[in-house]
C-alpha cells in the first residue's frame, strides 16, 4: 500500500500502527500549522495566542471577570495565567481590581487600548480562518465540527477519569 500524505510529510518509513494513530498525529500536525499562522499574526500586533485569548474573552463578556473564570473559558489550557495577566496589565491592555465583598477575588477588565488592538485583529483573523478552512464546503465544515466535538468528548472523559497530566 502506498504511503499516505502524512506518512510522507513525516518521512515515516513504516506505516502507522492504526488509523487512530494516523488521525491523532494528523490532527496534532494540522493544529500546529494553524497555530503557527496565528502566532505570526498576533506577534505583528504585540501579542501571543494566550494573551489574545484572554482579551477576546474579556471583550466578549463586556464586564470584568475573575481570573479563575477567565482560565475556565480559554480555548487552550493556559498555565501561569496570572503571569499572562501581569504582562497584559504592564502593557496597558487590562486592569485589575479587588472585589469589595471578597478581597481574595481579583477582577480583570479590558482597556480601551486592548479593544483597539482586537478591533484591528478582527478582519485579519477572519481572513486567516477563511484561508485555512475555506477549502471545506459548509457541510464539510459542519461535519468536521461534529467529528471534533465527538473526539473532544472522548478526550474530556479520559481526562476526567485519570486527571490532567502531572506538572513537571
Amino acid at each position: 500500500m502506498a504511503a499516505g500524505k502524512l506518512q510522507h510529510e513525516l518521512r515515516k518509513k513504516q506505516p502507522f500502527t492504526s488509523p487512530e494513530q494516523e488521525a491523532a498525529l494528523s490532527l496534532i500536525r494540522t493544529s500546529d500549522r494553524m497555530q503557527l499562522c496565528f502566532e505570526r499574526l498576533f506577534r505583528r500586533h504585540g501579542l501571543h495566542a494566550a494573551q489574545y485569548n484572554i482579551l477576546r474573552i474579556l471583550r466578549g463578556e463586556g464586564k470584568p471577570l475573575p481570573i479563575l473564570e477567565i482560565a475556565r473559558r480559554t480555548v487552550t489550557v493556559v498555565p501561569g495565567i496570572t503571569g499572562l495577566i501581569d504582562r497584559l496589565e504592564r502593557d496597558g491592555l487590562v486592569t485589575r481590581r479587588r472585589s469589595r465583598e471578597d478581597r481574595r477575588k481579583v477582577f480583570v477588565e479590558i482597556t480601551s487600548k486592548a479593544a483597539q488592538v482586537l478591533a484591528r485583529l478582527d478582519e485579519p483573523i477572519l481572513q486567516l480562518h477563511r484561508r485555512q478552512l475555506g477549502v471545506l464546503s459548509g457541510s464539510e465544515s459542519k461535519q468536521l465540527i461534529g467529528l471534533l466535538e465527538k473526539v473532544r468528548c472522548a478526550v474530556d472523559e479520559e481526562v476526567a477519569r485519570h486527571g490532567p497530566p502531572p506538572e513537571e
